[in-house]
């Protein structure tokens, strides 16, 4: 079957940051190297030894890095390579999501900026080497919204498909109407607003940095979701799709039927197919119970990604293959799964 792995990502290198070092060389990432002290462990279970460094604040750089990719194609120093290895795993695109940028990094606009715009441009090198097989979802400088326009017509006009956005962002839900004004552009330019897996909240991050990241990032995900469909936000901009990613599906019916008791309480009904009323695309894993899960999700909302290039609990290189394998599941909605509903939410022609 044809594939479309609707979560993957690059590793950032300072080749990401060309375009700071240009034009911002204060604001300039670093890479430092652990020469001492306590070790930490990666997701792998070995001894972290990279970190950035921006803006006076240290944060990971190898301790979510899968050993089962190479660093020319995880970093995309190769990018034929990164599409020999898509052919080994019987994909034909990947819409490609950062790292670094999953976990808070810029308190200003001026930061903000140059770090979106610089890394707006690699993602549109890397597209152009791509031959379409390569998409991506563009990163918005949410601290400057004055800049938002140019920004994401540029990222749509270089392969862009889609918004990338973390479950909180600068100090606020989702559902506030700060971010107004991007899900109208957003509907404007047909890109799609994908919330994936992490957390833009100085705040919220970093009260749970000694916690798991279940409840550091996943939980922040549900949150999002049921504060949007809550706030019936997707009503508003009904031109606009919303995917929601890395944060499994297994939880959708227990989401979908608190929503409905809240929404009777309210003298409201809600719609039959939550997710098919409010355009919500959510990507499974393999090892949910997708038949459970398809009786409240149905067969046109569900999308699946590798998570390429990580280690985490949710990366699943062969995950187009064990899903065709996947018990209870019909090969008509495994299809829709791999192409035609990411298709559709990333409006692929």
């Amino acid at each position: 079957m044809r594939a479309i792995d609707a979560d993957a990502h690059v590793i950032e290198s300072m080749s990401t940051w060309d375009l700071v070092a240009r034009e911002a060389p204060r604001d300039m990432p670093m890479i430092t190297q652990r020469v001492s002290g306590r070790e930490i462990l990666n997701s792998e279970g070995h001894v972290q030894q990279e970190f950035w460094v921006i803006n006076g604040r240290v944060h990971n750089r190898d301790r979510n890095v899968g050993a089962n990719t190479t660093e020319d194609s995880r970093e995309m120093r190769d990018v034929t390579a990164r599409l020999e290895h898509m052919d080994a795993l019987d994909i034909e695109v990947q819409v490609l999501f950062p790292t670094l940028l999953l976990r808070p990094i810029a308190d200003n606009a001026r930061l903000d900026y140059i770090l979106c715009k610089s890394y707006n441009r690699w993602l549109a090198g890397i597209w152009k080497q791509g031959g379409g097989r390569l998409r991506w979802a563009a990163a918005p400088p949410l601290r400057a919204m004055d800049k938002l326009g140019d920004e994401l017509r540029f990222a749509r006009d270089n392969g862009a498909c889609a918004v990338f956005m973390r479950p909180l962002e600068c100090e606020l839900p989702l559902s506030d109407e700060y971010f107004f004004p991007l899900y109208e552009l957003a509907s404007e330019l047909d890109l799609a607003i994908c919330v994936h897996l992490g957390n833009g909240s100085f705040a919220v991050h970093d009260f749970y940095t000694r916690d798991t990241t279940f409840t550091k990032f996943k939980l922040p995900m549900l949150g999002a979701l049921h504060s949007l469909l809550m706030a019936e936000i997707p009503a508003k901009f009904p031109r606009l799709r919303w995917g929601v990613i890395e944060a499994s599906s297994d939880w959708l019916p227990f989401l979908v039927a608190d929503l409905r008791q809240r929404f009777l309480k309210q003298g409201k009904r809600l719609p039959e197919n939550v997710l098919a009323a409010n355009r919500v695309y959510v990507t499974c894993q393999t090892y949910d119970d997708l038949p459970n899960v398809l009786r409240v999700a149905g067969e046109d909302n569900l999308v699946i990604g590798t998570d390429y290039g990580h280690a985490d609990f949710s990366s699943e290189i062969e995950a187009i293959r064990l899903l065709q394998d996947k018990d209870g599941v019909s090969r008509d909605a495994v299809r829709k799964i791999l192409w035609d509903n990411a298709k559709a939410l990333y409006g692929l022609a």
